[in-house]
């Protein structure tokens, strides 16, 4: 959906390369748009695939695994599987990482592999149960992880129709992700502020998107936005405990 959505395996857009055999993609010519956020985060809609992304943190998602999870699959997660030299099918094919809801195992990208510094693999669970109140919640995970390791640069790619799901507009899967990353963020930011937290920044949150759903995609995160500082305006402004530093 809004990750990176190919196609198919040797379909090429412009410069931004989709198939699995496929160089990298040139820097220079990836389309891109920003959108400011709330908290001074920003986030950008990008069109590039999630091993292309000169990021601190590259976050994937992959529902629940089962034996034709790979026959499903096209695009983005065959592409940076075959990056990492299969990596990824090893572990979920073993069974240490199978995609269980909210499930999550942090990857150091070797050098020569993929441009992302690191990679976090998120489960979205059994693939009958999707819901967008659980794109919200991947959302908020990631940023919680992102926060974790004080990863300055993040892009996000649920990948959901690389792995053959269209059971929600792109756009809706964006309003329930940015949403949830944003309002995890600005928890986050008030723990800080109250001294519950070390200080630290999310500069900008990178959505990929593939050329079908780029357009769509920006929809989503301007909307996303809006509903977060609406969320965030009405929450409570007392600080969390009588410890804070926060008069």
């Amino acid at each position: 959906m809004n990750a990176f959505e190919t196609l198919r395996p040797l379909f090429v857009i412009g410069s931004v390369l989709l198939a699995a055999d496929t160089s990298l993609a040139d820097d220079s010519a990836v389309r891109e748009f920003r959108v400011p956020g709330p908290n001074g985060m920003t986030i950008a809609v990008r069109m590039q695939g999630p091993y292309d992304a000169d990021v601190t943190l590259q976050v994937v998602c992959f529902f629940k695994w089962t034996p034709d999870a790979i026959k499903r699959s096209s695009g983005a997660p065959i592409e940076l599987d075959r990056r990492l030299g299969g990596l990824i099918t090893s572990l979920r094919s073993r069974g240490e990482f199978v995609g269980d809801d909210l499930e999550t195992l942090l990857i150091e990208s070797p050098a020569g592999t993929i441009k992302p510094k690191r990679l976090l693999l998120a489960g979205l669970g059994e693939e009958s149960t999707l819901s967008l109140a659980k794109l919200e919640r991947i959302g908020a995970a990631s940023l919680r992880s992102a926060v974790q390791i004080s990863a300055t640069q993040v892009a996000f790619a649920p990948l959901l129709r690389d792995q053959g799901n269209s059971k929600f507009a792109a756009k809706d899967v964006e309003i329930a992700v940015t949403k949830g990353m944003l309002l995890a963020y600005d928890s986050e930011r008030r723990l800080q502020r109250q001294g519950f937290a070390k200080p630290f920044g999310l500069q900008t949150w990178v959505v990929e998107a593939g050329p079908l759903f780029y357009d769509e995609t920006i929809l989503g995160v301007k909307s996303g936005v809006e509903q977060a500082k609406t969320a965030i305006d009405a929450r409570d402004a007392k600080p969390y405990s009588t410890k804070s530093k926060q008069p």
